[in-house]
């Protein structure tokens, strides 16, 4: 059976890794057999079904700026962990000896894990046959502005991979929008669409959110203003007769969760994130949102009014730039988290009525999909070590 060996690393949300499980997911339909390798924390709601799901010593951001990678402890990793973490990854490697190897981001990001993938990828091109080493990007990088970061992110694509699948719709925004240089490896890069489980959405049964205003701040370690805006918001609004659910990442801290349970009025159910949130999204008479990839797409493919207050910490910039671009076709209204207060909040919530439900065909979310196929017409021509290979584009 073909195989891929996928590496994800999230740092701080959990998006990067719930969008390599889709895909992970979407290969497997094809009949590749997929290890997905992860490097962040456990994240409770993951569904880590059809693959095989291998974690590697957790590291995380140390926080919003992503100054630093820490341990599960808050501690700076050292070369212990990261010796531990590469050798994980080579064992693994010569145990599958993939027809692809597929890293998630790198080389336009995780620049702080090059201790492990550098060797990694050093080890799959000396295997015989040679796996086809592919890169798996969103269609937004955040913006560094560093010339000569993006100089070496190009020569490290041209040199080591065989192909880039940007997860986005070039109609909405093309790759050279936050890369400079992507003409310079035009011929390595494919647009995928946007990755959405399209076929976990059908399959969503159940009344649960039926009627209800959800508020979801994502799985990573932020999101406690959007919850607590919201909150006291709602009395304000033309919604404040329906069921209000509020949504909070695992990683919110305890002591912040509980005080916001305990201090959320009637009407208002404050739970943690859920495996069902596509099946609220299918039935809520509105979103608001933290407006990370995932979720914004699948506001979208679920047919939702959707409301994105999309985070901008550190250095962040692609949520704000994709939730703009949505809202100027009129898909999503987006408010910069920045400029977040009860009274603009208010006043989104009471224009969201009148914003049309956006169609199946509003912007590709085939990604999943096109993704799988792009990666099974890689794997016949594996170990041929040239970058010519056409795979369909």
């Amino acid at each position: 059976m073909p195989s891929v060996l996928f590496h994800v690393q999230h740092l701080l949300g959990i998006g990067h890794v719930k969008r390599a499980a889709t895909l992970a997911r979407a290969m497997s339909a094809r009949g590749i057999e997929v290890t997905l390798v992860s490097g962040g924390e456990h994240v409770p709601v993951l569904d880590d079904s059809g693959m095989r799901f291998v974690q590697l010593p957790p590291v995380k951001a140390s926080d919003r700026t992503f100054g630093s990678i820490v341990d599960a402890d808050g501690r700076e990793i050292g070369n212990e962990i990261r010796t531990e973490r590469r050798d994980m990854l080579i064992d693994l490697l010569n145990e599958i000896r993939p027809d692809v190897l597929m890293l998630e981001l790198y080389p336009f990001g995780r620049r702080q894990l090059r201790s492990e993938l550098t060797p990694l990828i050093e080890a799959a091109r000396e295997m015989s046959p040679r796996p086809r080493i592919v890169s798996s990007v969103r269609d937004i990088l955040v913006e560094k502005n560093r010339p000569e970061r993006d100089r070496e992110m190009v020569d490290t694509a041209k040199r080591l991979f065989d192909a880039i699948l940007v997860h986005g719709d070039p109609a909405l925004i093309p790759f050279d929008r936050t890369f400079p240089l992507a003409g310079e490896i035009a011929d390595l890069l494919r647009y995928t669409g946007y990755v959405v489980e399209h076929r976990k959405i059908e399959n969503a049964k159940g009344e649960q959110g039926n009627g209800e205003v959800i508020v979801s701040s994502g799985s990573g370690a932020v999101g406690e203003l959007l919850l607590r805006t919201a909150v006291e918001a709602r009395p304000h609004t033309s919604y404040s007769d329906i069921p209000w659910r509020l949504l909070a990442g695992y990683s919110l801290p305890e002591d912040i969760f509980d005080d916001i349970v305990g201090t959320a009025p009637d009407g208002v159910v404050v739970e943690r994130a859920r495996e069902d949130f596509v099946t609220l999204l299918k039935n809520c008479r509105l979103s608001i949102s933290q407006g990370g990839y995932n979720t914004i797409m699948e506001v979208l493919a679920c047919g939702a009014r959707g409301i994105a207050v999309p985070y901008a910490g550190g250095h962040e910039t692609e949520q704000t730039l994709r939730a703009r671009l949505l809202e100027e076709r009129g898909l999503i209204q987006q408010m910069p988290e920045g400029e977040l207060t009860v009274k603009k909040l208010v006043a989104a919530i009471e224009r969201a009525e009148s914003l049309d439900l956006p169609g199946p065909d509003s912007i590709d979310t085939g990604g999943a999909e096109e993704t799988a196929r792009l990666v099974e017409h890689l794997i016949p021509a594996a170990g041929a070590g040239s970058h010519d290979d056409d795979i369909g584009a």
